[in-house]
């Protein structure tokens, strides 16, 4: 059984105080960039994996999306999706990223933001993706980086010497399962390395469209000033891929 921090209370009541549950959409930093890799989502079939409170669900919807098929692992995800949408087209359902089988030629678009990294059979699950994608469908994924995921304590240290914050990096090459601190101890994530990521899709038979390191522009700086870490390291990577 993989972990379900979602469903611990703890972990639950902390996160759901984050911009990105409390905004939405406009509360996520990367979303400028992620939404530009999206086609135009009109008449789209579209699949919303590792849906959350189905921010993404109802955007699509909003923007005359055909259908939405969301799905998540936690049950407290998907209890706030609903409560939140009024929409007959959008259908809410738990499964297991890991073991999930999907139908064939289905999909306009898949999308997922933040999930995969938490994944022990991405490659698997890449796969059925495809398989599920229409001719010249659609993958928009976004990831914590590996950069960030990499380390064995993921956090900034300071350069007294030269005044500035530096990120350790140690471990990149070590695939596998990290266990760090995310507002309660034992969060587990899965590490991959850039070349891993590129070579799963690529191996799934999706050609690669897009990919981007996600740093905030010079203006988001100006309006977030806290967000200046962000621009020491990029702490998203932002992937588009299309079934040819």
């Amino acid at each position: 059984m993989p972990q379900n921090i979602y469903d611990q209370d703890d972990f639950f009541e902390r996160y759901i105080t984050l911009d990105r549950q409390v905004k939405g959409l406009i509360g996520a930093r990367e979303w400028p960039q992620l939404r530009a890799l999206l086609p135009d989502l009109n008449g789209l079939d579209i699949l919303d994996l590792g849906c959350g409170f189905g921010w993404f669900s109802r955007f699509a919807r909003e923007n005359s999306a055909a259908s939405v098929r969301a799905i998540d692992f936690s049950q407290n995800m998907l209890d706030r999706a609903r409560v939140m949408t009024d929409d007959e087209k959008v259908t809410y359902e738990r499964a297991d990223l890991d073991e999930l089988i999907l139908p064939e030629n289905q999909y306009d678009l898949v999308f997922s933001s933040l999930a995969f990294h938490y994944l022990v059979h991405l490659p698997n699950l890449i796969k059925e993706i495809s398989k599920s994608l229409k001719p010249s469908g659609r993958l928009v994924f976004s990831i914590e980086h590996p950069i960030y995921t990499a380390p064995s304590n993921p956090a900034f240290l300071v350069d007294d010497e030269r005044k500035k914050k530096i990120w350790p990096l140690d471990d990149y090459r070590k695939e596998g399962s990290r266990t760090t601190k995310w507002f309660v101890d034992g969060v587990q994530k899965q590490h991959r390395t850039i070349g891993s990521y590129i070579n799963i899709v690529l191996s799934s038979g999706l050609q690669l469209t897009d990919f981007i390191e996600w740093l905030p522009t010079e203006e988001e700086l100006k309006v977030y000033p806290a967000s200046e870490d962000d621009g020491i390291r990029p702490k998203f990577l932002l992937v588009g891929a299309m079934k040819c």
